[in-house]
C-alpha cells in the first residue's frame, strides 16, 4: 500500500490541538443551540422572542442570549419547554431503545 502525503486542511491541523479542540467543542454547543432556536422559531413565523419566553417559563433575555450564542448554559427543563412550545418532544436514542423525556 502506497502512502500519501495528502495535504489535511487548516481546521483538521487545528482539531489536532487538544486546547483548541477544547475551545471549539464549548462553542460548537453554544452555536448548535442557538442555530436550532433559529431554525424553530422560522418554522412558527408568528412567535416571537416574548411569546416564546412567556409560553415556556424563561424570560425573554435568556431566549435571546440563546439565539445569539450567548447563553453558554441552559437547564434541560428549560430546553424541554422552549421546544415543546413548538411541538416537539426529546427523546433519547441508543440502538433499539428510546426514551422520551417529559417536563
Amino acid at each position: 500500500m502506497k502512502k500519501t502525503n495528502k495535504p489535511i486542511s487548516t481546521f483538521d491541523r487545528e482539531m489536532q490541538n487538544p486546547k483548541f479542540r477544547k475551545i471549539f467543542d464549548e462553542e460548537y454547543k453554544e452555536f448548535a443551540l442557538s442555530e436550532l432556536l433559529l431554525a424553530l422559531m422560522a418554522e412558527d413565523s408568528e412567535i416571537s422572542v416574548r411569546k416564546l419566553a412567556k409560553a415556556a417559563g424563561i424570560s425573554p433575555s435568556v431566549i435571546q442570549r440563546i439565539r445569539s450564542g450567548r447563553q453558554q448554559e441552559i437547564k434541560i427543563g428549560n430546553f424541554i419547554s422552549i421546544i415543546e412550545e413548538f411541538g416537539y418532544k426529546l427523546v433519547l436514542e441508543k440502538g433499539t431503545k428510546r426514551i422520551q423525556l417529559n417536563s
